[in-house]
């Protein structure tokens, strides 16, 4: 239904930015998610204080994170939509930088509400929010960014021709913003470091999501429409290893801080009995 809309048919670039973006959101709120989950279980969210803090450092770094991504996904977009036929427009390009910041930035917002919600009230429930948290991130991350950059790609193609300026105003009010969240996440120390070393994971999946939908779209001229509505069972292997890696994470920060080897730590590789069916 969605490339049907004029914003899709004029401006064919936006099916570029929504592998991109679909993979960036639901990563940065796995992230999130079991950044988070880690530290609700070792203790580390325990007080309001120690919440406060946990919330604010985590959601402005996904803001720096968001924003940033966002951006150079909106420059790829261009990038691969010019290649092809040689074709550039001024406006076309500011529009998907808008439509790309707003996006990340707005899904974020809410993306990021909705996970500290899951993880607090899976502690008081007293459920393990590392079992629940990543799944539901994935899943709403999809969801939520596909309805946003439709939406808002649409609202700024109808102003493209009576209001040019609202395109440029928009991408450079996010822009304008990212000083901010910067100072925020570098002042707190839960995510001080996240900050300088977390982006090579994020930047290479927002590259394997791109790769993964060009090459699918030369291979077979249908799956063109399929790319662009993520199916179902492309999500279940990296729900079920996130929840994984997220469970390990705070098994790990349990047993030790980063760097550290604890000394319980066996000195032969467990076999897979072991690990699958032990308690």
């Amino acid at each position: 239904l969605l490339q049907h809309w004029d914003v899709f048919k004029h401006v064919t670039e936006v099916f570029i930015l929504v592998p991109a973006l679909l993979g960036l959101k639901g990563n940065l709120e796995m992230t999130l998610a079991s950044r988070l989950s880690t530290a609700a279980n070792i203790g580390q969210m325990d007080t309001p204080k120690e919440l406060w803090k946990m919330i604010t450092g985590n959601m402005a770094l996904i803001q720096v994170q968001a924003t940033v991504v966002g951006f150079l996904a909106s420059i790829a977009a261009v990038v691969f939509g010019w290649i092809p036929d040689g074709h550039f427009s001024m406006d076309h390009a500011v529009l998907l930088c808008a439509s790309s910041v707003a996006t990340a930035f707005i899904a974020s917002l809410v993306l990021g509400m909705i996970m500290i919600g899951v993880i607090i009230g899976s502690r008081k429930m007293g459920i393990n929010p590392d079992n629940v948290a990543t799944p539901i991130a994935a899943s709403l991350g999809d969801l939520i960014t596909l309805a946003l950059l439709s939406g808002i790609s649409w609202g700024l193609y109808k102003e493209l021709e009576s209001k040019a300026y609202v395109n440029p105003l928009v991408c450079a009010f996010f822009l304008s913003l990212l000083p901010i969240w910067i100072i925020i996440a570098r002042r707190n120390s839960a995510t001080r470091e996240v900050l300088s070393s977390g982006w090579e994971p994020v930047i290479i999946a927002m590259a394997i999501s791109r790769g993964e939908h060009g090459s699918s779209s030369q291979t077979s001229p249908w799956l063109t429409e399929i790319t662009v509505q993520p199916l179902p069972s492309t999500g279940v292997g990296g729900n079920l290893v996130a929840v994984q890696a997220s469970r390990i994470s705070t098994y790990l920060h349990m047993s030790g801080e980063p760097g550290e080897s604890p000394g319980t730590a066996p000195r032969r590789c467990p076999s897979p009995c072991s690990t699958f069916f032990s308690s």
